[in-house]
C-alpha cells in the first residue's frame, strides 16, 4: 500500500459511505455490522474478568461482592450511554483518546490513549495467562508457559491475515460465550432447586453476607472493574462499522443491559453454591459450580468452552488494542510506522506491537505461573477506572459545546448533565474507598503516578510534533 493511503488522520475512518466494504482513507477496511459491534462487546466483556476474576471478587468480598458488581454495572451502563454519544456523533479508532483530546487537549489524548493501549494489552496477557491456567490443569504433562507460547503465536497470526471476516468471527464465538453463560445461569439454579445429582447447599451464607465487610467490598471493585472491561471496543470498532451513527446507537441501547444480566445472573450462582473460602474461586468458580451440582462431566467439557471463550475475548482485544496505536500512531502521537496497513487493511505493525505483551506474559508464566493472573487482573481495573472518568469528562465538555452550536445528536447520555456528574461521584466514591485498602492503594496511586507521567510525555510529544491531532 503506498505511504500516502496510510498516513491521513483517523478522524477520516468514518468518511467512507454506509454500507462500504473498501478501504477507508486510512487504510482499514469498513465491513462491520451493527450485529458484529454487539457480539463483539458481549465477547470481549466476557472473559478472563467473568470467568476467572469474578472468583477472585468472591474470595474479596464474599457474597457482598453482588454490591460490587451491582455498584460497577451501573456505572458501566451511564459510562456506555455518555460514550454512545460521543462516539454517534463522531466515530473514530481513537476513540477516548480522540474524545479526550477535543475536550481537553493533545496531550490529554496522547495519555488517555496511550493508557488504553497498555491496558488493552495487559488484558490481552492476562485472557493468555488464564486460558493456559485453565488448559494447563487438563494437560499437565505440557508447561503452562508453553500453552501460553502457542496461544498467543496463534492469536496473533490470526490477527494479522484476517481483516474482512474478523467481525464474523467474532460473532459466532461470542455467541458461543453468551450461550454458555446463560446455560451456566440455568444449571446452577437446577442445583439450588435440588434438580440435579448432588444435594443442594443446606445453608447459604454461613459466615454472612459481608464476612469481609465494606473493606472487602471496596478491594473487589477494582477486580469487577476489570470484569466489565472490554465493553467499551465498540467505540473503536465504529470506524470500521458501515453506517457508525446508526450501528453503534443499536449497540449501546442493547449491549449494556445483557452485560448486566450475564453478570449479575452468574456471580449469584456463584456465591448461593459455593462457600467464599473455597480454594477453587481463585481457579474457575464455574467449573467448580458444575463439579458442586453432580455434573462433573458437563464441568469438563465447558471448561473447554471457557477456554475457547478466553481466547476469543483475547483476539477482540488485540484488534481494540492495535487500532488505538494506530490511530495513535495516524495522530502523530506514536511512531509512524505503526499507522501502516497491508492491502488487506490490517495495520500489521500495531499487531505486533500489541502482541508483544504477551510475549513478555509467557516469559512471566515461565517463572511465576501462578501469581501472573491476579496481578494483571488489579492493574487492568484501576486503569479502567481512569478510562470511565476520561469518558465522562469528554461527554461533559463536548456536549455543552454541541448544544451552544446547536448541533442535532443522534444519541443522547441520559439526564445531562446531573446524571453525568452523578457517575462521576461514583467513581470517586470507588476510589475513596479503594485507598482505604492497602493493597488496593498501592494500586490507585501506581496508576495516578502512570497517568501524569503519560500526561507529561504526551505534552513533550505534541509539541515535538506540531502536526499531532486530536
Amino acid at each position: 500500500m503506498p505511504e500516502s493511503q496510510s498516513s491521513q488522520p483517523a478522524e477520516s475512518a468514518s468518511a467512507s459511505a454506509a454500507g462500504s466494504s473498501a478501504a477507508t482513507s486510512n487504510g482499514l477496511k469498513v465491513g462491520m455490522k451493527p450485529r458484529h459491534l454487539v457480539m463483539m462487546s458481549l465477547g470481549s466483556a466476557i472473559g478472563a474478568g467473568l470467568f476467572v476474576g469474578s472468583g477472585a471478587g468472591v474470595q474479596a468480598a464474599g457474597p457482598a461482592v453482588l454490591i460490587s458488581y451491582v455498584v460497577a454495572g451501573l456505572i458501566v451502563i451511564f459510562v456506555m450511554r455518555a460514550l454512545g454519544e460521543l462516539v454517534a456523533a463522531d466515530p473514530n479508532p481513537g476513540a477516548f483518546s480522540h474524545y479526550a483530546g477535543k475536550a481537553m487537549g493533545p496531550a490529554a489524548a496522547f495519555a488517555v490513549g496511550a493508557l488504553w493501549w497498555v491496558q488493552l494489552c495487559l488484558v490481552v496477557a492476562a485472557e493468555a495467562t488464564a486460558a493456559a491456567q485453565i488448559a494447563a490443569s487438563y494437560i499437565p504433562a505440557v508447561p503452562q508457559w508453553v500453552i501460553a507460547l502457542a496461544i498467543m503465536l496463534v492469536f496473533t497470526a490470526i490477527n494479522l491475515t484476517t481483516s474482512g471476516s474478523f467481525g464474523e468471527f467474532e460473532f459466532w464465538f461470542s455467541l458461543i460465550k453468551v450461550a454458555f453463560v446463560v446455560l451456566f445461569v440455568v444449571l446452577g439454579a437446577a442445583y439450588l432447586f435440588g434438580w440435579t445429582p448432588a444435594e443442594p447447599p443446606a445453608q447459604l451464607f454461613a459466615d454472612g453476607f459481608m464476612p469481609t465487610g465494606i473493606s472487602g467490598i471496596a478491594a473487589g471493585l477494582l477486580v469487577v472493574a476489570f470484569a466489565f472491561g472490554g465493553i467499551e471496543i465498540v467505540a473503536v470498532a465504529a470506524a470500521e462499522t458501515a453506517n457508525p451513527e446508526r450501528s453503534v446507537s443499536q449497540a449501546i441501547k442493547t449491549i449494556v443491559w445483557r452485560i448486566l444480566f450475564l453478570y449479575i445472573g452468574s456471580v449469584a450462582i456463584i456465591v448461593l453454591v459455593l462457600p467464599w473460602t473455597d480454594d477453587r474461586l481463585a481457579e474457575s468458580p464455574f467449573v467448580a459450580v458444575l463439579e458442586t451440582a453432580g455434573l462433573p462431566f458437563i464441568a469438563s467439557l465447558l471448561a473447554a468452552v471457557i477456554v475457547i471463550a478466553l481466547l476469543s475475548s483475547m483476539n477482540a482485544n488485540i484488534y481494540g488494542a492495535s487500532r488505538m496505536s494506530f490511530s495513535m500512531s495516524q495522530r502523530s502521537m506514536l511512531p509512524r510506522g505503526l499507522g501502516r496497513t497491508n492491502r488487506r487493511g490490517v495495520p500489521v505493525p500495531a499487531v505486533l506491537a500489541t502482541s508483544a505483551f504477551g510475549f513478555v506474559a509467557v516469559a512471566l508464566n515461565y517463572f511465576w505461573a501462578a501469581e501472573v493472573l491476579g496481578v494483571l487482573l488489579n492493574i487492568v481495573g484501576s486503569t479502567l477506572i481512569v478510562t470511565w472518568v476520561a469518558t465522562l469528562v469528554s461527554q461533559i465538555v463536548l456536549r455543552r459545546r454541541a448544544e451552544a452550536a446547536g448541533q442535532s445528536l443522534p444519541l443522547r447520555m441520559w439526564g445531562y448533565p446531573w446524571l453525568s456528574w452523578v457517575t462521576l461521584a461514583g467513581i470517586a466514591v470507588i476510589i475513596g474507598l479503594g485507598l482505604t485498602v492497602e493493597s488496593v492503594r498501592f494500586q490507585i496511586v501506581g496508576t495516578l503516578i502512570f497517568v501524569i507521567a503519560l500526561y507529561l510525555i504526551g505534552i513533550v510529544v505534541t509539541k515535538r510534533h506540531p502536526n499531532a491531532k486530536v
